[in-house]
């Protein structure tokens, strides 16, 4: 028979898969300008984040390797003396198996980066706290949102004629 339904053992072999191969930090940076400037006292601290994502194919098919970069930038609120700047590029090496060609470049850019999160939250934290700042604790990051912002912002530079490359 042509037409067979297609039977569990059928539908378990075409399911996404993903293999986190290992995690590390490419590059990191934490600079105390605060302790450097001698600034005291209670402070009241406003701290803008920037998330970056990157992803590139790697030698072996179905191998990936997907960045996560966070720029975090803590002023005093109301002022605009930076306390501290903190830049963090973590990358993850991930072998990913039945994602569609046209599903890849999404999955690559929100489920991956949805993994490497955690750790990084727990990065940051240690690092501003050991750096004499209460725990940064970042609130979750809405990868989806991202990835749909960033289409919209190609979209609309499309059509105003400054393709991006």
């Amino acid at each position: 028979m042509a037409d067979e339904p297609e039977t569990q053992e059928n539908a378990e072999i075409q399911q996404p898969r993903m293999q986190i191969f290992g995690q590390f930090i490419r590059d990191l940076s934490f600079e105390n300008v605060a302790a450097q400037k001698g600034f005291e006292g209670d402070t009241q601290p406003d701290v803008q984040v920037q998330v970056n994502l990157d992803a590139r194919q790697r030698e072996t098919d179905g191998n990936f390797e997907v960045l996560l970069k966070l720029n975090i930038e803590s002023k005093v609120k109301d002022a605009d003396q930076v306390l501290f700047i903190l830049e963090i590029e973590y990358a993850g090496l991930f072998h990913i198996e039945n994602v569609p060609d046209d599903q890849l470049h999404p999955f690559l850019l929100i489920e991956c980066p949805r993994m490497l999160f955690p750790f990084v939250r727990r990065i940051v934290s240690d690092i501003t706290h050991d750096g004499g700042f209460p725990p940064l604790n970042l609130e979750n990051i809405d990868f989806l949102m991202l990835y749909r912002q960033e289409l919209q912002r190609r979209a609309e530079a499309e059509k105003a004629g400054n393709p991006i490359v």
